[in-house]
């Protein structure tokens, strides 16, 4: 048997073994497809749909965001997005009742998209520059194929180089040990 251990002692737990042509973080990492990221199906409704019914399947399918098509399928055209933060800030933040409020009222209408051809660091761009948590991705006819999440990308950047990000030492900072929201 063979001792695999590295010049600090440590197992190698979390590497993966570099197989042939398998690489690590570099940037043409950042020039892949979104396609190469994690994909969920996206979560359609229409906009004569109640707002509860979206806050609903975000609860129940741990999703940050429905997106709103004309007809709520993922075969017709995207029209908005509903995200968690429209929850807070537009419905809550206004004290409106979402049992009687339909979608169309309170989504963001026609959101930034990506294509299916989009990079993994134009995602990333658009991301960051426009301060989006969610991102739809469509196919050439603008029907939403899925959306992407930041927790998608780091999760997937993560994956190239787990023992960097994974064995950090801890630091002094107490406000890590508890998850925020819920």
């Amino acid at each position: 048997m063979v001792d695999r251990r590295d010049a600090l002692g440590d197992e190698p737990y979390f590497d993966r073994p570099k197989q042939r042509g398998q690489r690590g973080f570099d940037e043409t990492l950042l020039r892949e497809s979104v396609q190469s990221l994690p994909i969920r199906a996206p979560i359609c409704f229409s906009g004569e749909d109640p707002v509860s019914d979206a806050m609903r399947a975000m609860q129940d399918e741990h999703c940050g965001c429905v997106v709103i098509t004309q007809d709520g399928t993922p075969e017709s055209t995207l029209l908005g997005i509903f995200t968690e933060r429209d929850v807070l800030l537009r419905i809550v933040g206004r004290g409106k009742n979402p049992a009687t409020l339909p979608l169309a009222d309170i989504m963001t209408r026609d959101p930034e998209a990506l294509s299916l051809k989009s990079s993994i660091a134009l995602a990333l761009n658009m991301m960051s520059v426009g301060g989006f948590r969610h991102l739809p991705v469509v196919d050439e006819s603008h029907r939403p194929s899925f959306v992407l999440s930041v927790r998608d990308v780091v999760e997937f950047l993560v994956g190239y180089f787990p023992r960097e990000i994974l064995n950090l030492p801890m630091s002094g900072d107490k406000s890590t040990k508890a998850r925020e929201g819920a």
